[in-house]
């Protein structure tokens, strides 16, 4: 076996496709939010604004954030010193476990060093703890869902896309009386559609099935303390399992479940993706519990204001040039290529002739054909840096001899 051989052969595969990912090397400026600079191939450092980030509200550069960081790295050093089982845990861990059981209106909450920790780990502790567990997931769910229904050993049943109809087809089939889960999500991020809560919800309840809602593009962002679309739409209590991350409009690191103590505390006891995880630092938890509580207020209110206005704002502009985007009503903007290699070619010249950071999303990211620019306004995006984008779009679009075809939602 020549390894290296095989090696090229799977990187090759990527670069004939079109779809090898290189890494953009960007330093973020403390203050500067969406400005940050771009060193690029030659080494020459260019200004550029960042359009793809999921920092969505721009907290990983607020003063309360940081302020709260600097406090525990000054009171308890950088990291945690190992799992919470063996290097015990901190105050910090605590007050976040409790501001988030609080944001969601749960008994409890449990910490994980990411959303993807959090879902994996969860999914694939459930069967344990409920033996013979067939879980209901949708086609769209993140990997991460997907990998922790995998790597259960239990049963699964893949329901077509936000399809009720199926889902309540394939619950039918099954025994009534083996223990069930759907788990689903509440945004999904590629075409940025909503999932069917209250739908799946009345089938949970008819099928005495638990819920498991993924709702990572949404808290901070929905509802009227940021807990997510389940909040916006007075639907929290009915939900057995929240997950959510702090990585993206929460603007730190890290993620979590939210659900009722014995759940947590089951998974806490059961789950290895959180028995042999070093905790998150210290400082991570302290910026993370500013940052939740901040978004819990009126101020966080006008940045969830002023963050649905821009994305409506943007959309509007594209869609008035007939750029072919999709638009289910969240804060996601995705501009339809349908080619890999277009996607790129527009993604590379927006950064280099423009100084415009979005970058391409390709299978299997997302289907082969729905290649796309994903675009993620925020608040602190100005009426400039959304006249330059669109300018560019514009110019690329023709440069390119891009169809303006119909929208494509």
């Amino acid at each position: 076996m020549d390894y290296n051989a095989k090696l090229d052969d799977a990187l090759n595969r990527l670069h004939e496709e079109g779809r090898y990912r290189t890494f953009i090397d960007i330093e973020r400026e403390k203050g500067n939010f969406p400005h940050a600079v771009w060193t690029r191939p030659d080494g020459e450092k260019q200004p550029i604004t960042v359009w793809c980030g999921n920092d969505y509200l721009g907290m990983g550069q607020h003063p309360v954030v940081l302020a709260a960081m600097h406090e525990a790295v000054d009171a308890t050093g950088a990291g945690s010193g190992g799992t919470r089982n063996i290097s015990g845990t901190t105050v910090y861990h605590k007050r976040l476990e409790a501001e988030l059981a609080d944001l969601h209106q749960k008994e409890s909450a449990l910490l994980f060093t990411s959303a993807y920790i959090a879902n994996d780990a969860t999914l694939s502790t459930l069967p344990k703890l409920f033996p013979g567990l067939i879980i209901y997931s949708d086609e769209l769910n993140h990997a991460s869902m997907i990998e922790g229904v995998r790597r259960n050993g239990g049963a699964k049943r893949i329901f077509r896309h936000n399809d009720v109809q199926h889902l309540r087809e394939l619950l039918e089939a099954d025994d009534p009386a083996a223990p069930k889960l759907i788990a689903f999500e509440s945004v999904y991020s590629m075409d940025g559609d909503f999932g069917p809560i209250e739908a799946i919800l009345d089938l949970a309840d008819e099928f005495n099935a638990l819920t498991y809602i993924d709702e990572v593009h949404a808290v901070g962002m929905y509802g009227a303390r940021g807990a997510g679309i389940c909040e916006r739409d007075g639907l929290m209590d009915r939900l057995d399992i929240i997950n959510g991350t702090l990585a993206k409009a929460y603007g730190v690191m890290g993620g979590y479940i939210a659900a009722s103590a014995k759940m947590c505390d089951a998974v806490r006891s059961y789950a290895p993706g959180f028995i042999f995880s070093t905790s998150l630092a210290p400082a991570l938890a302290a910026g993370a519990t500013a940052s939740v509580a901040f978004l819990k207020t009126s101020e966080g209110q006008k940045l969830r204001d002023k963050h649905q206005e821009q994305a409506k704002v943007l959309k509007l502009r594209l869609k008035g040039m007939g750029l072919p985007i999709i638009d289910h009503g969240s804060h996601i903007v995705p501009v339809i290529v349908g080619d890999p290699v277009h996607t790129k070619k527009l993604s590379d010249m927006l950064l280099q002739d423009f100084g415009i950071y979005v970058q391409p999303i390709n299978f299997p990211t997302v289907p082969r054909g729905t290649e796309r620019l994903r675009f993620t306004p925020s608040p602190v995006h100005g009426p400039k840096e959304m006249d330059k984008l669109v300018r560019a779009m514009d110019q690329l679009w023709s440069h390119c001899a891009l169809n303006r075809a119909e929208l494509a939602g």
